[in-house]
């Protein structure tokens, strides 16, 4: 076997590895989308602006009480902590009065700021722990009527619904995961190109430059 043939066979087996690599990638890019979950929101939670953000990781996260065009809604509207996360509400002025409460058995975290108080940069503070862990559905008292609720999930337990494919069989990719897969591909044809010419030419290349 001559040292030309050695060296496609070693080429060849170098391309069909990262081909495997870069196809493993794009499926697992794939599942992980396929996977993207959220909590399972107690029906009304989703309020009058329904945005949700994911806190997990953060020590601290801050909520907007009298957001939306007639600052009548919490923003972010759903949110997901960890447990000894500190959340601080705090008042646009927008709106008129609001409090801070747990609807009635709305779930584990007794949430109450008090008396209604409609001042711009009013706060108020709770610090999450293995006690609130699930969720919790939230309102402004006075505005409960309109649409003024929220949801908080604790901790890594709570109830999940998958939010990538929705009804349809086909799996959601979000543009990161898609632009991932492109790429992939595009480096897939990349190599497996130049195995083709190493393959086609590279022997009578060696030779001609021998001679």
């Amino acid at each position: 076997m001559s040292s030309d043939d050695v060296s496609r066979r070693a080429f060849m087996r170098t391309a069909g590895g990262a081909a495997a690599a870069a196809g493993a990638a794009t499926a697992t890019a794939g599942t992980a989308a396929a996977q993207e979950v959220e909590p399972d929101w107690p029906s009304g939670a989703e309020g009058n602006v329904g945005s949700y953000t994911d806190a997990r990781g953060q020590d601290s996260v801050t909520i907007s009480v009298g957001a939306g065009d007639q600052g009548l809604a919490f923003d972010p509207t759903l949110v997901w902590v960890d447990e000894g996360t500190t959340i601080t509400w705090e008042w646009t002025g927008a709106g008129g009065a609001h409090n801070v409460q747990t609807v009635e058995d709305g779930g584990p975290a007794t949430l109450d700021s008090g008396d209604p108080v409609g001042e711009e940069g009013a706060t108020y503070e709770y610090e999450t722990s293995s006690e609130d862990a699930g969720i919790t559905h939230y309102h402004c008292v006075p505005h409960t009527a309109v649409g003024m609720h929220a949801g908080l999930a604790v901790g890594e337990d709570v109830a999940t619904v998958d939010v990538g494919g929705g009804s349809s069989d086909a799996v959601f990719v979000p543009d990161a995961a898609r632009a991932l897969g492109v790429a992939t591909f595009i480096a897939m044809v990349s190599t497996l190109g130049l195995a083709f010419v190493f393959m086609k030419y590279g022997g009578s290349i060696t030779r001609q430059e021998q001679a």
